[in-house]
């Protein structure tokens, strides 16, 4: 199987040199097409029909983050940042957006290399209609299908997304800032009491199975298994 890959990053000389390694390598089993900057890898995410996608943070026009947030609003694409950004919380922060890897320039070429095949072969062996399941409440992320206590549930855009998020983070709490950022968007002006009313009418949609959404007190909203006690 021949797999494509999304360089986004806007040195040549490391695009030059990570394609002339990929493409010596044994296997052969992967293509490298390149990009320089955020707004075209964003838009290159979004059209073509990558299997995985390396991503500088510091880019041109869109910087990285802002492009693995855009794609993962919709694709669960094996990711990974190359960055210079080497500070804790950057690496924590590209977590939290939903990034499988992360390598710190410089890098060993046989590393990066290596991640990629791992990523690969790991995504591969996922189910690609996997269900995800909370006590009495089911999300099939592709067909957008929605059960609870066996009966099927029709939710609106934003009420899915937050539903999907909360299962994909079951037992964590999750506060609405993040929330807001991963629902809504970082250029959302508005009262984080957004995310509380769609959260109650989530809840309403899910019949009994929304009190397994629990209330954090000052911190936010955490999905669990049983209801809330």
């Amino acid at each position: 199987m021949l797999y494509r890959i999304l360089l986004v990053e806007d040195n040549v000389q490391i695009c030059d040199m990570i394609c002339d390694f990929f493409s010596g390598q044994p296997e052969h089993n992967c293509t490298v097409e390149t990009v320089q900057n955020g707004a075209e890898g964003l838009d290159a995410a979004h059209s073509g029909n990558f299997d995985l996608i390396l991503l500088d943070v510091m880019l041109p026009e869109l910087d990285g983050f802002s492009v693995c947030r855009s794609i993962r609003s919709v694709s669960d694409v094996p990711l990974l940042f190359l960055t210079a950004r080497a500070r804790e919380e950057d690496v924590l922060y590209g977590y939290t957006l939903g990034c499988d890897d992360y390598i710190i320039k410089p890098f060993s070429l046989a590393t990066l290399y290596a991640k990629v095949q791992a990523l690969l072969k790991r995504a591969k062996g996922t189910v690609l209609h996997r269900e995800l399941v909370c006590g009495a409440i089911t999300l099939n992320p592709l067909t957008l299908a929605v059960t609870a206590d066996g009966v099927p549930v029709t939710l609106p855009a934003k009420e899915f997304a937050l539903l999907q998020y909360l299962m994909e983070h079951k037992d964590w709490v999750v506060s609405r800032d993040l929330l807001l950022d991963r629902i809504w968007g970082s250029d959302f002006f508005g009262s984080d009491r957004v995310v509380d009313t769609h959260i109650k009418k989530l809840r309403k949609a899910l019949g009994s199975a929304g009190k397994q959404i629990h209330t954090v007190i000052s911190k936010g909203y955490q999905l669990k298994d049983g209801p809330r006690r």
